[in-house]
C-alpha cells in the first residue's frame, strides 16, 4: 500500500506493517491507523499516522541501551489489545530529538506496546517509579555498556 509520510515522503509499505491503536495514542487520542517503518538510522523506527501526514513519532526499542526496562503494564490493559505474554509483543519508547541531537530524550514512562499477531497497539503508562519521560538514551547506552545500569 502507498502512504505518504512526514519524513520519507510516498513510499510503499506492506500492509503488515499497519497498526491500529483503538484509543489512540496520548494526545491523539483521535487517531488511530498508523504504520511501523523501519527508520533510515538503525535502531529507530517510524510510526506514521495514515490518517494525518504530519504526524509521526520516531520509536527505540528501549532495552537497546535500558536492558533491565520492565514497564510493568497491568495484565488488563495488555489483555485489552489481545497480549497474554510479552513474546505476544513489540515494546518501543517514543523519542524526542531535539536540535542538539546528542541530548535525545526516550519517554520509558508511557511505552508503546504493539501485538505482533493482531497489530494492535496502546501506550500505556508504567506504574514502575524509575521510569520517566525523559531518559537521555547516549547517556544510559554508555552506562549500560559500562555496566552502571
Amino acid at each position: 500500500m502507498q502512504v505518504k509520510t512526514k519524513a520519507y515522503g510516498t513510499i510503499e509499505v506492506d500492509e503488515r506493517q499497519k497498526i491500529e491503536f483503538p484509543g489512540g495514542i496520548f494526545g491523539f487520542e483521535n487517531l488511530h491507523s498508523y504504520v511501523l517503518i523501519d527508520a533510515l538510522q538503525r535502531p529507530f523506527y517510524w510510526l506514521q499516522s495514515l490518517e494525518v501526514t504530519e504526524v509521526a513519532f520516531v520509536l527505540i526499542d528501549p532495552t537497546i541501551f535500558r536492558p533491565d526496562y520492565d514497564p510493568r503494564i497491568p495484565e488488563e490493559e495488555l489483555e485489552q489489545i489481545g497480549i497474554k505474554n510479552d513474546e505476544d509483543s513489540l515494546m518501543f519508547a517514543i523519542v524526542t530529538i531535539p536540535e542538539e541531537q546528542s541530548q535525545m530524550t526516550a519517554n520509558l514512562q508511557g511505552p508503546i506496546v504493539i501485538g505482533k499477531e493482531n497489530r494492535l497497539g496502546r501506550q500505556s503508562i508504567s506504574p514502575d517509579p524509575r521510569w520517566k519521560i525523559r531518559h537521555h538514551i547516549l547517556e544510559e547506552l554508555s552506562a549500560a555498556r559500562n555496566g552502571t545500569c
